[in-house]
């Protein structure tokens, strides 16, 4: 038998044991060793996520290790992986666009099928990649960071536009890391000053403004005027994305790195004027997920940094409440399984 951990309802994680799955023909059984704990977790478990149906095992944030496998694969028992918790059909029109981030039947662990929430889990093996040696911790974190990977390429930086990020969790720093690494300015809001100085300590980004009701205004001070190139919102909260479209400068450019369980309005006028470019980011590609990889093994991403909180699986029911509060100060939570 094996642990896991199921959210019934919003606000209710019950840990139970369940039967050890069994690989089939190109599947492998994976031993989770580590869940990071993502904002997509933490809207399951308020009741927010506009993809979902209960009870569900939460959790698309792993790392772990081979411990069975199924007939025609070519991993080993052992080896140390990560995972990519996007289950796609292949065939089509996104799959065939080599855009798979945005299936027309997508699977996302721990969203629309059981994820990783559990000591066991059965992937196919096309999923599963070695982890090369890096810690997995590490390993465990490529997920979100891609996400900030695939939402900077889909920017389209130059290098060199001025750029807000707009919410400083875990989705808005991955953001922020990649944006800067493809040569844009950083700016980044949010109303929690803790986030802030996280962010500026931790991560070097010293460019910030707290939200509020006159952000359009410190933000044209801030910009001669101009307001921003690039505007990418990460917050997955309808008013704050509403009122990005007023950061966006002439010619810009506004990304929802969010998704939200509701309509979403704006001036269409000013969306005219300005001929803005609006561009949704849904998870990430295997070229993001390649990207993040080579940026922590080269140290440019510092992932340890990132993570604020941990606890072993047994605890996580308990401290799930906690970790959603802002208060708490959570970066990123990591689950360790015994």
């Amino acid at each position: 038998m094996m642990r896991a951990v199921v959210c019934e309802t919003p606000g209710v994680l019950r840990l139970v044991e369940k039967p050890v799955p069994t690989p089939g023909e190109g599947e492998v059984l994976v031993r989770i060793r580590r869940m990071g704990v993502c904002g997509t977790d933490l809207h399951i478990f308020g009741g927010k996520h506009p993809f979902l149906e209960y009870p569900r095992i939460m959790g698309h944030e792993l790392s772990g290790e081979i411990a069975a496998v199924g007939g025609g694969t070519s991993i080993a028992v052992g080896t140390p992986v990560y995972i990519m918790p996007y289950l796609t059909c292949g065939t089509c029109v996104a799959c065939r666009k080599d855009k798979s981030n945005c299936c027309t039947s997508m699977q996302v662990l721990g969203v629309h099928c059981d994820g990783g929430m559990t000591d066991y889990i059965v992937l196919p093996e096309r999923v599963v990649f070695a982890a090369d040696g890096i810690p997995l911790d590490q390993a465990a974190l490529i997920e979100f960071l891609a996400i900030g990977a695939h939402a900077a390429r889909r920017s389209e930086f130059s290098g060199g536009e001025r750029t807000l990020v707009v919410g400083a969790g875990p989705i808005g720093l991955g953001c922020a890391i990649f944006a800067r690494a493809r040569g844009a300015e950083v700016t980044l809001v949010d109303g929690w000053e803790d986030r802030l100085a996280f962010a500026a300590d931790q991560l070097g980004f010293r460019e910030a403004e707290r939200a509020g009701p006159d952000l359009v205004e410190r933000a044209r001070r801030r910009t001669d005027g101009d307001l921003y190139d690039r505007v990418i919102d990460a917050t997955g909260n309808p008013k704050a994305m509403e009122g990005s479209f007023g950061l966006v400068a002439h010619g810009g450019s506004l990304i929802f790195a969010g998704v939200v369980r509701t309509d979403l309005t704006f001036s269409d006028p000013e969306f005219h004027k300005r001929e803005l470019t609006l561009h949704a980011s849904r998870n990430a590609t295997g070229t993001d997920f390649a990207e993040v990889l080579t940026a922590i093994r080269s140290g440019a991403v510092q992932v340890e940094k990132l993570i604020t909180h941990r606890a072993p699986l047994e605890e996580a029911v308990a401290r799930f409440a906690e970790w959603t509060t802002p208060e708490a100060g959570v970066v990123k939570a990591m689950i360790e399984f015994a």
